[in-house]
């Protein structure tokens, strides 16, 4: 396996596997269907976030992206990078492609300096990022606050 950062060339197998995760959800093939689109990325995402792919054979079999969060949204106001995306293809999962994307998302963290990664996860993969050492983030405002919040601290408090 090859982790590398993504190009346009990478565009069509990155939203393939989007798709082959998404689909996996627990939610209704209506609101799967409806709600995919607004996940692919598009060449002008590859400017505003940074994204990697996991290659095997010159075939993408996972993908993280990320971006600078907001600090609002960051336990104690911390510094922090915001995992936008942690895709891996079902037939690729539980093969450790996933942690190995995240801890390039860590290894990004520590290099710019921030205290760590917040993830706005989708439901069913709270467990998975609890397994990975996050802890979710309190709600304070059910209002404003995403419901699936998790925080790992990878760096000094800032």
């Amino acid at each position: 396996m090859n982790i590398c950062t993504a190009t346009q060339h990478d565009l069509n197998g990155i939203n393939q596997v989007i798709e082959a995760a998404i689909m996996r959800w627990n939610l209704p093939e209506r609101v799967k269907r409806l709600s995919l689109p607004s996940y692919f990325y598009n060449e002008l995402d590859l400017h505003h976030f940074e994204i990697i792919v996991a290659k095997q054979d010159d075939n993408i079999i996972g993908i993280a992206s990320w971006e600078r969060a907001d600090n609002k949204d960051t336990p104690g106001n911390q510094s922090g990078l915001l995992l936008h995306g942690l895709y891996v293809h079902p037939d690729n999962q539980n093969q450790g492609i996933g942690k190995e994307l995240l801890k390039a998302a860590e290894n990004a963290a520590r290099e710019k300096g921030l205290a760590g990664i917040l993830v706005k996860a989708q439901a069913d993969a709270v467990n998975y990022f609890l397994k990975q050492d996050m802890a979710e983030v309190e709600i304070k405002n059910t209002a404003r606050d995403y419901a699936h919040r998790l925080w790992k601290v990878v760096g000094k408090r800032l």
